[in-house]
């Protein structure tokens, strides 16, 4: 079952938490007003979703907020003083290296997790020596990731850095427009330090254990969510005492036992799957772009690289290869965007938002829904076709266009047309009135 009960440890019953540290507040550019501690704590409690990653840690203004909103609640763990305190928080932040090294331009994304208030103060004010951490929730400096690495740990040995959305084509560890090939090549003697990666929307777990650099690497998830509704398209799910150490502790040995699975975007889904230019619509595999050379038949320029193409190039296993040590993973659809498609309308719409509160209400969560709930259940909350799009997600069963330079991918959940879909469209519809 995915781990869905628990398990004991210690003669104490220890509860499976779904985790989501990677996201971002309102002080980070392109994101929602609403990113703030007391939304993040609302949407984590309506996802399913128990520990939720503060994000932007570094801004002075939003963590004077996380210091006057949250307290402690376990060790490295917080929740609000008021409203909802079922959502709980780890101090989290994501920091940009820009840097030149062996002759190109380097940009890399890490995810700093801090066990305390304190530490995360005394990274801030080291931090603000190499740049205005008041500019951007996620801040830019240009000293090599490496000495990130060492300068945090130096402050606190109890911290853990993570390189963010390893694959995307830019600001990424293997990024093909500004990465490198391998964990030693970006960070040198650090590389020791590094226990895990964030695979990214564009790139899943299974890609990754093509690699058998990465085995010994634990494999995280995050959303990396810049609106709160948002929250939750990948996560992690512990077995573990919610608290700083242990969690960390689970992430750095790759435990079995306190780490079951990982929640995942499907990869396709991302912008960045796979190669082509935007602009002129040329959307191609990996095979297609080395048969024209790299080359955009339509402009002549370079085509954008996408994360499955530089996965292939950096593989040394084929395709379906499943190390011994690998965390499973679970590959879902927001149930925001079932609903969407099962009513026939957008996501932004009264009716998705109405039929997805009143699911929450009725199921628990979303992830209750999405992993947890018997059939039997669902189809008793759900309209008949909200239903049949769960279980087509939990089966598997979708049409997927791969997204490219940019631009999201596209995931169907139902066939094309026909009447008896429209009829189905129909009964869905009208079930909500």
């Amino acid at each position: 079952d995915k781990g869905r009960g628990g398990r004991t440890r210690g003669g104490l019953s220890v509860k499976r938490f779904i985790a989501d540290l990677h996201v971002h507040s309102r002080y980070s550019r392109a994101t929602s007003l609403q990113m703030d501690l007391e939304h993040l704590a609302r949407w984590g409690k309506w996802k399913g979703i128990e520990l939720v990653g503060t994000g932007d840690f570094t801004h002075p203004t939003y963590f004077a907020e996380i210091k006057s909103k949250l307290e402690p609640f376990a060790d490295g763990i917080y929740r609000l003083k008021e409203g909802e305190r079922w959502t709980k928080f780890m101090l989290t932040a994501e920091v940009s290296n820009i840097f030149d090294k062996d002759g190109r331009n380097r940009r890399v994304h890490t995810i700093i997790f801090a066990p305390d208030m304190e530490t995360v103060e005394r990274i801030n004010k080291a931090l603000s020596r190499y740049g205005n951490l008041q500019a951007d929730g996620r801040p830019t400096f240009t000293f090599p990731v490496k000495d990130l690495v060492k300068m945090v740990l130096d402050i606190s040995e109890r911290c853990l850095l993570v390189p963010a959305h390893a694959w995307t084509p830019w600001f990424s560890l293997f990024g093909a427009n500004s990465g490198f090939d391998s964990i030693e090549e970006c960070f040198e003697e650090e590389a020791k330090n590094i226990y895990a990666i964030e695979t990214g929307l564009s790139s899943d777990p299974e890609m990754n254990w093509r690699l058998s650099a990465l085995d010994s690497i634990t494999l995280i998830s995050n959303s990396d969510a810049h609106s709160p509704n948002k929250l939750g398209r990948e996560a992690n799910a512990f077995c573990c005492p919610m608290e700083y150490g242990e969690i960390i502790r689970v992430i750095k040995e790759k435990d079995p036992k306190g780490f079951l699975f990982t929640i995942e975007f499907y990869p396709e889904e991302g912008k960045y799957h796979y190669d082509g230019h935007r602009s002129c619509g040329v959307l191609f595999s990996p095979k297609e772009t080395r048969e024209h050379n790299y080359i955009c038949p339509r402009c002549g320029r370079r085509l954008t690289v996408g994360v499955m193409h530089r996965v292939e190039e950096l593989a040394d296993r084929p395709e379906g290869y499943v190390p011994p040590s690998a965390i499973p993973s679970i590959h879902l659809i927001p149930l925001e965007e079932i609903i969407a498609e099962a009513l026939g309308t957008g996501t932004g719409t009264k009716g998705v938002e109405r039929e997805y509160m009143r699911l929450i209400e009725a199921g628990g969560s979303e992830f209750a829904i999405l992993l947890d709930l018997p059939p039997e259940e669902i189809r008793r909350i759900a309209p008949e076709r909200v239903y049949e799009g769960i279980m087509r997600v939990r089966r598997g069963e979708l049409q997927i266009v791969p997204g490219y330079d940019g631009v999201f991918g596209k995931i169907k959940i139902f066939p094309e047309g026909g009447e008896k879909a429209e009829e189905e469209k129909e009964e869905a519809q009208m079930s909500l009135f």
